[in-house]
């Protein structure tokens, strides 16, 4: 039976521009019209949902999530210490978390045992987020979130870890190509592959079609994996034994390159909480060298790591988009590096993250206009995840 809903706004951003009065049609899951300058009628027989005074968005799409960590005091030990039907049952309380605020794609960057296919393989239409997945990490031995499981060394060790991941069914390769902050006796100044078997892994990952994005703290990180020819960088601190430098030749070739940049943003005041000493240490360099990133013309999208702690809860992405207002970006070019260049970054820019004839139904509407108030985001009214209410 075909399904069929039309919702009508003040506003809209449909992941590129602006316009008023917006009648969009939705049928089957997919957008099957969008009507502007307040002239739409929703066609005869057609539901009507009206959200007066309300910006209607396409789903945001958070590019670094990991839905297998409960942004608990200690989701390591968390993760460590329930079975196998236990971690999918948090992982789809982290999707409904998600979806309730407006995210309605995720890429998870980094899981145990591939439960991310399995869940996603398990949900019906519009239970869950859309989820692109990397899988366990692949990471040296005794190296960061070497606890997932898919812990290799030399060139041999990585192409086969490629070759398992592409056969499972991922959808991206996640290399840890420094150190990390949760993984004691890792350092995120240092790198933990040498630049040939980095180089082994993205050839590999290129031969099966895989994307891939590297963890990469370290400024000599950043530069193997630049040097290595992958598609993104997480976090992108420009770490050095001194603090975040950035290095400005690395720089000018993200930007000339297009490599993705995943900013880790998003971040939830929880009270009597701080941040790891590093990382509190050298917060304002690292900031700085966020901003430096967002005024440079890089491809920027928002990835939380949302799970990975108490201030990381799943569905913080609506408060990262504000944070990379606060970081040099106007509203519109958040808004967009939430949405549009996010699923283009994903995989998905044919599919989602516009509100457009033929795209899937991933809408947000949230309460006043996130143009002039990006905190808007914050409220959200209506979120539909392939044309089904949330």
């Amino acid at each position: 039976m075909t399904s069929r809903i039309a919702l009508r706004a003040a506003a809209l951003f449909d992941g590129a521009t602006t316009a008023t009065g917006p009648l969009v049609v939705v049928e089957d899951g997919r957008i099957a019209s969008v009507e502007t300058g307040g002239r739409g009628s929703p066609p005869p027989g057609v539901e009507l949902v009206d959200l007066p005074g309300a910006t209607l968005l396409p789903g945001l799409v958070d590019t670094h999530v990991h839905l297998g960590f409960d942004a608990g005091p200690d989701p390591v030990a968390a993760l460590a210490g329930r079975d196998r039907e236990e971690v999918l049952e948090q992982m789809a309380q982290a999707c409904a978390a998600q979806l309730r605020a407006g995210v309605t794609t995720v890429r998870d960057l980094g899981d145990r045992d591939y439960l991310t296919l399995d869940l996603r393989a398990k949900a019906a239409p519009g239970e869950l987020p859309t989820i692109v997945a990397a899988g366990p990490p692949i990471t040296s031995p005794g190296g960061h979130c070497h606890f997932l499981g898919s812990a290799v060394s030399g060139v041999d060790g990585v192409r086969a870890a490629v070759h398992e991941h592409a056969e499972r069914g991922v959808d991206v390769i996640k290399v840890m190509a420094s150190g990390g902050q949760m993984t004691p006796g890792t350092r995120w100044d240092a790198t933990q592959f040498p630049p040939e078997v980095v180089r082994a892994l993205v050839d590999e990952a290129h031969a099966h079609g895989l994307p891939v994005t590297a963890h990469a703290h370290a400024v000599d990180a950043v530069r193997d994996a630049l040097d290595a020819g992958v598609d993104g960088i997480e976090h992108a601190t420009f770490m050095t034994t001194d603090g975040p430098r950035l290095d400005d030749e690395l720089l000018a070739t993200l930007v000339r390159r297009r490599i993705a940049v995943g900013l880790t943003v998003g971040l939830k005041v929880v009270p009597g909480m701080e941040p790891p000493p590093d990382i509190r240490r050298h917060l304002p360099a690292i900031l700085a060298v966020a901003a430096a990133i967002c005024g440079s013309g890089a491809l920027v999208v928002a990835g939380t790591d949302a799970g990975i702690a108490p201030p990381k809860p799943h569905g913080v992405l609506p408060l990262g988009l504000v944070h990379l207002t606060e970081l040099g970006m106007t509203p519109l070019q958040a808004l967009t590096a939430g949405t549009s260049v996010a699923a283009t970054v994903c995989g998905l820019g044919d599919r989602k993250g516009r509100i457009a004839p033929g795209y899937d139904a991933d809408l947000l509407a949230v309460a006043g206009d996130p143009l002039t108030d990006i905190t808007a985001l914050l409220t959200p009214q209506h979120v539909l995840v392939a044309g089904q209410p949330v």
